[in-house]
């Protein structure tokens, strides 16, 4: 039976202690809540489905945070000096929303709630990837916290928004030869460097700018990428052209190969375009560009593409595929009319 005791005038404490569980205790304002929950608590653990909710309870979602802010994220997330961390918005945009509550109170409901709160002021991606945010920091609360949650991880009982289609941008001949001129003409002398090899690589812009001479092996003809979207370490074998590029640059002992800053990048590129007349182009679109060259070429396959692009599963490279059928499909043409 529970052990119900008066603490004050509107106090009430109940004590649950079976043997093999710790023992479990809670105050109410009322004694009928009390005897509520005492007999609810034997009830479960009687029939062997009882959870500890203490830990849950006396938790927020805005400590959940604040813990997977510090002992997480200083591991798993590298900093950028010019740019503020896309998790960090994330975590700031869950503990304004749903930070006051309890770990035991978060449910299903509440997360869909907020989704449909952010859809209407943000687009499906960022609202996607907060949601995934959140799921990530409930299963540290687990299992690196121990803090058992009661009602299972409520993100994956709700709908995700929509992901974001993949940008299939390409540069026609002509449009190449614009963009490629002014970039040329422009003021910032690396820029037309830093999109040449961009091109030939199909470096990520963060691994471009975080580039040093250091990490440049030339004899061996690759650069190694320190500073990588995945975390870890690739090497990625460079092309005639892209040693090339190299080659035109003053090298520096210890300095970066494209000295400049995301943002006098982003800025120099976007007014190329514009002088260019090339529309609804983006500095990541190179990446595409340069990685559907290289399957246009027919001769590296998909997982020789994956290891220029870094691209953890091939699931990732499937729309470079169609490129190297079409190579294929010349390819048997050719062979059935020597046949004939």
């Amino acid at each position: 039976m529970p052990t119900i005791r008066k603490r004050g005038e509107y106090q009430w404490e109940v004590q649950v202690r079976r043997k093999g569980y710790p023992p479990q205790s809670k105050t109410f304002t009322s004694r009928a809540d009390a005897e509520l929950w005492g007999a609810t608590v034997e009830s479960e653990i009687g029939r062997g489905v009882f959870i500890d909710r203490s830990d849950a309870e006396r938790h927020t979602v805005g400590d959940a945070i604040d813990r997977f802010k510090s002992e997480f994220a200083p591991f798993h997330y590298k900093a950028r000096d010019d740019k503020k961390e896309a998790w960090r918005f994330q975590c700031e945009h869950l503990k304004r929303d749903l930070g006051k509550y309890s770990l035991a109170a978060l449910d299903p409901k509440m997360v869909a709630h907020y989704r449909d709160k952010r859809l209407a002021t943000v687009g499906e991606s960022t609202v996607r990837k907060e949601l995934f945010m959140l799921s990530k920091i409930l299963k540290f609360v687990e299992m690196e916290c121990g803090i058992t949650l009661p009602r299972g991880n409520p993100v994956g009982k709700i709908r995700k928004p929509s992901e974001r289609k993949h940008r299939d941008r390409r540069l026609t001949d002509d449009e190449w030869l614009r963009l490629n001129l002014e970039c040329k003409r422009s003021q910032n002398k690396f820029l037309c460097p830093a999109m040449e090899f961009a091109l030939e690589t199909g470096m990520r812009q963060g691994e471009l700018l975080a580039l040093s001479w250091q990490d440049l092996d030339r004899k061996r003809s690759i650069v190694l990428l320190k500073d990588t979207k995945n975390g870890e370490e690739r090497a990625v074998p460079l092309s005639p052209d892209a040693l090339k590029v190299l080659d035109n640059l003053i090298v520096s002992i210890r300095g970066k190969i494209f000295p400049l800053q995301r943002v006098t990048l982003f800025g120099a590129f976007k007014a190329a375009c514009v002088r260019a007349e090339v529309k609804d182009f983006k500095w990541h679109d190179l990446r595409h560009e340069g990685l559907s060259r290289l399957a246009e070429r027919g001769d590296l396959n998909v997982l020789e593409i994956a290891a220029v692009s870094g691209h953890k599963t091939l699931s990732m490279l499937k729309r470079y595929t169609h490129l190297q059928a079409e190579k294929l499909a010349v390819k048997l043409a050719a062979t059935a009319s020597r046949s004939h």
